[in-house]
Parts: structure tokens; C-alpha cells; sequence
């Protein structure tokens, strides 16, 4: 049924928020945005001026909006989620980028900003989307960035938000992580990742997460760290002598990310916060 903008934007947000959606009135914007082809901010100008939604347009966003109430992700949804300056296609099969990862993306550019290299490496291993290795392409333009994934599903986002950002300077591999790119070894300058860190039997509470991210960008053994391991061993392989790893984890394991690195023999391990004072990543330097 079609209606003013701020009446259909309110009965949405009201939808949203009894299904336990936090910041309904955000996802119901960016639905109508969606749907209209417009930003949060025109949809907001157009709701204070009193605008219309058409008949088909109300049809739509009615349809996403029940979709979003069952918790089917937002970006899955609109098929875009912002990753600092980038906007990524998403949808089934991949991990959609969240915003503490855009934390880890500013560890690793820091590292190859100062790297003392006129062209420094970066690998960004089980890449995902793309996210992290697209960010370190276009913002550090001077590095050489090299992206893996290893599953089918996700790597059909990944071919795409290659694609579309068209860096010229990031190559994408479909490769098992810890065999990846054996050209490189020992010439990388940073190594990256944000790998599957949840305990298999720890099973996430947002239906978000729960129902729609893959399993395999979630899962990784009885206590999280399974791939934090390959990561490790795999970055001694790649990173030079005093090159940096940067690995993304849940708030509570930065104490045992920074034991698995200790063991293996890195240096300098610390554990840095993202913007709401947790600690989800950690750092290391290769000896």
C-alpha cells in the first residue's frame, strides 16, 4: 500500500524493532533507500517533505522489510556492505565485513605504510569479500597486495568486488590458505588475515550470524584457534625478518592468539583494541 514516506519509514521501523532488531529505524531507511534508488540522508529529506512511496515501491519494501523482521541480513538484502571507503557486493555463501574489521585493515596499512620498501608486499589470507586486501590496494597504491580464498561460495564475491575495484595492483587466488603463494616466501612485508575464530560448540547468538554467515568463516576447532595456527606457521614462512602479521580474533582471546604466537617463535606480540575498547586483533613481528 503506498503512503507518505514517514508513515511507511515508521510502521517499518516499528516491524523491525519488534523483532528485536536494534537501530530499526536505520535498516528501514536504507531499505526504502534501497528500493528507491537513494541515499539514507535523500530518503530522510524525503520523508521530512512529506514525499510519496508508489504502490510498487510500498510492495517492495514491504517484502524486504518482512525479510529483514525473520533476520535475513541487511546487506544481504540491499547485496552492499561499506567497508571504510568501499562498497562491497555481498550476499549468500560469503562473510559479510564488519565494521571492527575496518581496525585490522588500519594494523596492516600502518605496517606497509612504514614498511621500508618502495613497493612492500601485503598477503591478506582467507579473504573473504575481499575487504581487507581491496582497502590495503587502493589506500596504500605504492604496495603489491596479494588476496587467497578457499571456498567456492565466497569466491564468487570475491571475483566480483576484484572486478569492480579493479586495483590494479591486488591479485586474487582461489588456494588452499596454508599453501598459498610459495613464490612469496620470505619477501612479504605483511601478512593479514581475519579467519575463522568461533569454537565449534560456541554457537553466536544474533540469528544473523547463526543462519546466514557461512560456517566455514565462523568455525575453527574445539577452542577457535585452529586457523590462527596455519596462520602463524604460514606467516613464518612468507613475512621477511621483522615483517608483521596481523590477525583478527574475538575480544576474549587475544591471551591465547599471543601464546600460539609465542610458541611458534614471534616477537613483539601485542593486542590492540578497536573502537569500542575490545580486543580483536593482535600483531606480531616475523624473527
Amino acid at each position: 500500500m503506498s503512503g507518505a514516506v514517514r508513515i511507511v519509514l515508521a510502521a517499518a521501523a516499528a516491524q523491525l524493532s519488534n523483532a528485536g532488531i536494534g537501530d530499526a529505524h536505520i535498516d528501514a531507511e536504507l531499505l526504502l533507500g534501497h528500493v528507491l534508488g537513494l541515499g539514507r540522508g535523500e530518503v530522510q529529506a524525503a520523508a521530512i517533505r512529506g514525499d510519496e512511496v508508489d504502490a510498487d515501491a510500498a510492495a517492495q519494501f514491504a517484502a524486504l522489510v518482512e525479510r529483514r523482521a525473520a533476520r535475513e541480513p541487511l546487506q544481504h538484502l540491499t547485496g552492499r556492505a561499506p567497508f571504510r571507503h568501499l562498497e562491497l557486493r555481498v550476499g549468500p555463501g560469503v562473510f559479510v565485513p564488519r565494521p571492527e574489521t575496518e581496525m585490522v585493515a588500519q594494523l596492516a596499512i600502518d605496517q606497509l605504510v612504514a614498511a621500508a620498501s618502495p613497493a612492500p608486499i601485503a598477503v591478506d589470507l582467507g579473504t573473504g569479500s575481499g575487504a581487507i586486501a581491496l582497502a590495503l590496494a587502493t589506500e596504500v597504491p605504492h604496495a603489491r597486495v596479494y588476496a587467497a580464498e578457499n571456498s567456492v561460495d565466497a569466491f564468487v564475491w570475491t571475483k566480483e568486488n576484484f572486478a569492480v575495484v579493479a586495483a590494479d595492483n591486488a591479485r586474487l587466488a582461489f588456494i588452499d590458505l596454508a599453501l598459498a603463494f610459495p613464490e612469496l616466501d620470505g619477501v612479504v612485508d605483511v601478512l593479514v588475515s581475519n579467519p575463522p575464530y568461533v569454537p565449534d560448540e560456541a554457537i553466536p547468538r544474533d540469528p544473523e550470524v547463526r543462519l546466514f554467515d557461512p560456517p566455514a568463516a565462523l568455525y575453527a576447532g574445539s577452542d577457535g584457534l585452529d586457523v590462527v595456527r596455519v596462520l602463524s606457521r604460514v606467516g613464518l614462512r612468507l613475512l621477511h625478518p621483522g615483517g608483521s602479521i596481523v590477525i583478527e580474533h574475538a575480544e576474549v582471546q587475544g591471551d591465547a592468539v599471543r601464546g600460539v604466537l609465542a610458541a611458534d617463535g614471534w616477537l613483539g606480540s601485542a593486542t590492540h583494541r578497536d573502537l569500542t575498547l575490545r580486543e580483536r586483533a593482535t600483531t606480531a613481528l616475523r624473527p
